[in-house]
C-alpha cells in the first residue's frame, strides 16, 4: 500500500492523555482530520492524578504550539514551584522560593490541563468506551484496530499514546515495562487549611519532601485546597498482599506505615497515617534503556507508550512535546512514512537519552541527601505519570 498523504489519512490515536490530546489538538488546528480512542466511558470516570510541572522548552512549547499557552498560564499556579526539603525529624534544610514572575515550571492539576486539551477539540473527536485490544492489519496498512467490544476500525496511521500498559507497543516492540523495586503509596488530603492546617503549614503553596536514605515521602499541594502524599518505599511489588493485607484496608497499611517509620517524627508521620479515606498503590515501572523500534510506515508510539521513565518530571512534558512534534511533522509532510520518520528520528534520540540520564533513579527518591533544587527535583511535582 503507497503512504498516504497525512490530510487524506485516517489517524487514530489511542489514549486520550495529555500527549495524545495535544497530538490530536495540533493535528485539528492544521486541517487535518483525526479521532482519539479512550478505554474510559467518559472524561470524568475517574480521578485523574495529581499536579504537573509544565516546563517552558517542552511541555508549555507544545502547548504553543496547540495555541492553548495564554490559556494555560490563566490557570497555572506559579507559587506551585515553590519545595522544600526536610528531614526526618521535620527540620527545614532547604527552601526554594520562585520569583514572582517565574514562569518557568509552574504547577497544573493534570485534570484541568487534560479538561483545557479536550475542549480545545472538535466535538466528537473523542471516542469513549473503546478499549484497544489488539492492531491488525498488514504491516503497510491500512491497519484494524480491534476493540473489547467486538467492534473493528480501520485506519492508515495508529499513533499509540496509551500509557505503559500500551496495547499499541507490541506492534512495534517487544519491550515490556519492568519493575524498577521503588513503590509509591498515594494518600489525599482534602480541604487541608481547615481540616489538616499542620500539613497545610508543613507543605506550603508547593511542595515538600522528606526521606532517610531507605524510605521517603513526596507532598504536592492541589487546586482545590487539597495535598497529595506519595510515600515512597524500596518494596516488592505485591507487597501488601505479602504483608497479609489488601488495599482496602486502610487501617492495616497505616499501621504497617507507623511501624516502617517509627523513627520519623510526630508531624512527618501525619503525612503518611492522617490521609483522608483509602490508599492507592502505585508501584513503579520503566522500559529498558535504550527503547527504539524499526521504522513502520502505520504505527508510532508517544509518551509513556514510547518511552516510560521514572516519575521525575519529565513524563508528560516529553508526552506533550511528542504530540505535538509528531502532529506538526504530519502538517509538514507529502505522506505519513515521510512524516513518522521525520518525528522519529527527533524523537527517539531525545527519549533515549533522557531514560539514560533516569535509568534506576527512582532510587534518588530515598536519598537523604539535600538535592539541588534544580531541574531534577523541581520536576518531581509532575508525580507518577
Amino acid at each position: 500500500m503507497h503512504s498516504p498523504t497525512p490530510a487524506r489519512a485516517r489517524i487514530s490515536v489511542i489514549g486520550a492523555g495529555p500527549g495524545g490530546l495535544t497530538c490530536a489538538r495540533v493535528l485539528q488546528r492544521h486541517g487535518i482530520a483525526v479521532t482519539v480512542y479512550d478505554r474510559d466511558p467518559g472524561r470524568d470516570v475517574r480521578d485523574q492524578g495529581g499536579t504537573l510541572d509544565l516546563h517552558a522548552d517542552n511541555g508549555q512549547h507544545a502547548l504553543a504550539a496547540a495555541g492553548l499557552l495564554d490559556a494555560f498560564h490563566r490557570l497555572a499556579r506559579p507559587e506551585g514551584q515553590e519545595m522544600r526539603q526536610y528531614d526526618p525529624a521535620g527540620t527545614l534544610v532547604q527552601h526554594h522560593v520562585p520569583r514572582p514572575a517565574d514562569r518557568v515550571k509552574p504547577e497544573i492539576d493534570r485534570g484541568e490541563l487534560r479538561d483545557l486539551l479536550l475542549d480545545s477539540l472538535h466535538p466528537g473527536t473523542v471516542q469513549w468506551g473503546h478499549r484497544l485490544v489488539a492492531v491488525g492489519g498488514p504491516p503497510r496498512g491500512p491497519r484494524l484496530l480491534h476493540f473489547a467490544d467486538g467492534t473493528t476500525v480501520e485506519s492508515d496511521l495508529v499513533i499509540g499514546a496509551d500509557g505503559a500498559g500500551s496495547r499499541v507497543r507490541p506492534t512495534l516492540s517487544p519491550a515490556r515495562p519492568a519493575y524498577t523495586g521503588v513503590s509509591f503509596l498515594e494518600g489525599w488530603f482534602a480541604d487541608v487549611d481547615e481540616r489538616h492546617p499542620e500539613i497545610a503549614a508543613l507543605v506550603g503553596p508547593g511542595s515538600a519532601a522528606a526521606a532517610d536514605g531507605d524510605r521517603g515521602l513526596f507532598a504536592q499541594r492541589n487546586g482545590g485546597n487539597r495535598i497529595r502524599v506519595y510515600i515512597i518505599q524500596r518494596l516488592s511489588p505485591d507487597w501488601i498482599t505479602a504483608s497479609g493485607l489488601t488495599s482496602d484496608d486502610t487501617l492495616g497499611i497505616r499501621g504497617r506505615l507507623s511501624t516502617a517509620y517509627a523513627h520519623w517524627s510526630p508531624v512527618m508521620r501525619k503525612l503518611l497515617t492522617d490521609n483522608d479515606g483509602r490508599y492507592v498503590h502505585r508501584p513503579i515501572f520503566a522500559l529498558p534503556v535504550p527503547h527504539t523500534w524499526a521504522p513502520d510506515p502505520t504505527v508510532t508510539l508517544l509518551g509513556d507508550a514510547a518511552h516510560l521513565m521514572p516519575p521525575l518530571g519529565v513524563g508528560v512534558n516529553l508526552a506533550l512535546l511528542d504530540g505535538s512534534e509528531l502532529a506538526l511533522a504530519l502538517a509538514g509532510a507529502t505522506t505519513v512514512d515521510e512524516a513518522l520518520r521525520t518525528y522519529e528520528q527527533a524523537m527517539l534520540p531525545r527519549s533515549v537519552r533522557t531514560a539514560t540520564l533516569l535509568d534506576g533513579a527512582a532510587e534518588h527518591l530515598l536519598s537523604a541527601d539535600v538535592p539541588d533544587f534544580g531541574e531534577e527535583m523541581a520536576g518531581m511535582g509532575e508525580g507518577p505519570a
